[in-house]
């Protein structure tokens, strides 16, 4: 078995403990007894601990929410379809573990684990964007991935509480304030271009036919 094998076949047994003991060395023991492998094997699979197990999770979902992406005509859906899929997805992921991820964001809320929390946070935002098809470099770049993390840790927390059949509730809510994201993107682009046509007015003649 590769060291990559071994650390999903620990998660997988600790996230069945997450939900009643919290991310703790005791969810970790209880999921290798499970196992029947020593405790050393947790030290070995994840040398830091604690936060590499979370973080090793939340990247194995980014990259199944990516494959799954990868495999749907994204192309052919408006921005905000896309971004709402993808976020839709990762929430789906981890659907039968509803309770690890509300534990997952208490440790993270931590003072030692802030640090943590908000680079996985991004990671995942960024992936979001990514699979979107953004290619942006400039300041939109930044102030995409801001607008989506709040809307984004706004949907987990609706989620975390929805009891609608199928989560429809939570995608209802996604939908409304992702809505009203995609309309601020899409005024400061209107504004950036106004702003740029203002600055050169000489540019925009150029496509005039005298």
């Amino acid at each position: 078995m590769s060291v990559e094998q071994q650390r999903r076949e620990i998660l997988d047994a600790v996230l069945l403990h997450v939900a009643f003991e919290g991310w703790t060395q005791k969810a970790v023991h209880a999921g290798l007894a499970d196992l029947g492998l020593p405790l050393a094997a947790a030290d070995l699979a994840f040398p830091d601990g604690l936060g590499e197990i979370v973080g090793f999770w939340s990247a194995d979902l980014d990259q199944q929410m990516a494959e799954q992406l990868a495999d749907m005509e994204l192309a052919a859906m408006p921005i905000g379809e896309r971004v709402a899929t993808a976020v839709r997805i990762r929430l789906e992921l981890c659907g039968r573990h509803r309770e690890a991820v509300r534990r997952a964001m208490a440790f993270l809320a931590l003072p030692p684990n802030v640090a943590l929390g908000l680079r996985l946070s991004y990671a995942t935002i960024n992936a979001i964007w990514y699979a979107a098809g953004d290619t942006s470099t400039d300041l939109s770049f930044y102030s995409k991935r801001a607008s989506l993390a709040a809307v984004y840790a706004a949907t987990v927390l609706f989620w975390l509480d929805d009891e609608s059949d199928d989560c429809a509730d939570t995608w209802s809510f996604l939908d409304r304030r992702l809505g009203n994201v995609i309309d601020l993107i899409k005024a400061r682009r209107r504004a950036s271009e106004a702003l740029r046509s203002m600055l050169n007015p000489f540019g925009a003649l150029r496509s005039l036919k005298l």
